[in-house]
């Protein structure tokens, strides 16, 4: 089970496929996806997001090897505005996404703690891995603020093509620690 979550300015929902047609809406742009992996299709189809969640995030959340959540703004529940996951999988366990008029203004580090804090509190995994394009500074600077650390680099394949990645991660021990001093 998927539980509901909330930070100071968002909510955090459980994916259902009544999500699919706002999804459809707010994530086909480019400087949306190009940092995504490429299992995202590109140009998106326009049944695009209905198939994610049927094929890849319900199933996924089904057998418990993922959590999926789409992002709210807490002034209009409503509306997504992004989606941030956790996977069990052996090596890429954080990933996320943010619509282009919510970009920039510290939603998806609020978001990233909040599950953070679930992946480590809530489910009990001693560490925490997300890879990156180098190129995707926004994400970087969040692995950064958060008290993450760069332990590898490699390639990976992304919908913008084949681009340098970093391997970030942090322990539970050292994200309890980083909280500590960060939140008073």
């Amino acid at each position: 089970m998927t539980p509901e979550g909330q930070t100071q300015r968002l909510l955090l929902r459980s994916l259902t496929l009544e999500d699919a047609d706002q999804i459809q809406r707010v994530f086909p742009h480019w400087e949306v996806v190009r940092y995504l992996r490429n299992i995202v299709p590109w140009p998106y189809p326009p049944d695009g997001a209905r198939r994610f969640l049927e094929e890849a995030a319900l199933p996924q959340m089904e057998r418990g090897e993922a959590w999926h959540w789409s992002l709210r703004l807490r002034a209009a529940p409503e509306q997504v505005i992004g989606i941030i996951s956790l996977k069990t999988n052996d090596e890429d366990h954080r990933g996320f996404w943010l619509a282009l008029p919510w970009q920039g203004q510290g939603l998806m580090s609020e978001a990233a703690a909040w599950a953070n804090d679930f992946w480590f509190e809530t489910l009990g995994f001693p560490l925490l891995r997300a890879s990156k394009a180098v190129a995707n500074l926004a994400s970087r600077r969040i692995s950064e603020k958060q008290g993450m650390r760069l332990v590898g680099m490699h390639e990976k394949d992304y919908v913008a093509g084949r681009l340098p990645s970093e391997m970030w991660e942090i322990t539970a021990d050292e994200w309890r620690a980083w909280k500590a001093a960060h939140t008073g």
